[in-house]
């Protein structure tokens, strides 16, 4: 395994169900080091780190989903001896997606998918990892989830950028093969009402994508509605897979 791509923060060894959770564009396993400790304890949660960022901020970041969702596939296929999940938020929403359609012959038992669509939007049009500096970094101030800091101080920024930009290709890029079968698992989807992205109506196109069974959950928020209420969200997560490993 590539060091510090997959992170425990506890070790379960007789886990009755591991979840890999995946980061957003110009995330890392950071963001959910605060979400581990309200999972049940019998549960394993493994964070995965995407090339770029923390322990791996020395490997070159990837640009195109299908190649990151098999490298990201080569990380957890070594952990799949017990049942499992995936989620990611954003980019780790399609990155999760493609990576369940590579893990078919030992499938995950449920797939969470957060505050991203296959339904093509504006960032297809205007991709947002060509913009101008000054102009991606409003649009990062907009949706949240990217410090202050580092996007105001100019010796940060000139750090941050590139993998920004690197990720956001990824996502402008994305979408699902229109030959693929829709995926024969669960699939939870979560949302925040005031996302102006990923509105619910557009995550409602997950539904197309799905015979496995499927949950939409809308709460309050925008892209990172999330943040102050992780607790909530971690609970109907609990809920989802419990439906679903029953």
């Amino acid at each position: 395994m590539r060091e510090g791509a997959l992170i425990r923060l506890r070790s379960v060894p007789d886990s009755r169900f591991r979840l890999f959770l995946l980061h957003h564009a110009g995330g890392s396993h950071l963001g959910y080091r605060g979400w581990v400790r309200h999972f049940p304890a019998d549960w394993e949660i493994c964070l995965l780190d995407a090339p770029g960022r923390a322990r791996r901020s020395a490997e070159e970041a990837f640009r195109e989903a299908g190649a990151l969702a098999e490298h990201m596939c080569e990380i957890v296929r070594p952990e799949l001896d017990r049942p499992y999940g995936l989620f990611g938020h954003s980019m780790g929403a399609l990155v999760a997606y493609e990576m369940t359609r590579r893990l078919s012959r030992t499938p995950p038992a449920w797939l969470g998918v957060s505050a991203w669509s296959p339904d093509p939007g504006p960032e297809h049009t205007e991709p947002r990892h060509l913009a101008p500096s000054a102009r991606l970094r409003e649009t990062l101030a907009a949706m949240g989830g990217t410090p202050r800091h580092a996007l105001e101080d100019p010796a940060l920024w000139s750090f941050v950028e590139p993998l920004v930009r690197a990720d956001l290709q990824v996502v402008d890029t994305w979408s699902p093969d229109p030959r693929a079968a829709p995926l024969e698992v669960p699939l939870s989807v979560y949302g925040g009402a005031d996302d102006q992205g990923m509105s619910p109506r557009r995550l409602a196109g997950w539904a197309d994508h799905v015979r496995g069974g499927f949950d939409h959950h809308t709460l309050p928020g925008g892209h990172f509605y999330f943040t102050g209420r992780t607790e909530a969200l971690v609970d109907l997560i609990t809920t989802d897979v419990r439906a679903a490993l029953a």
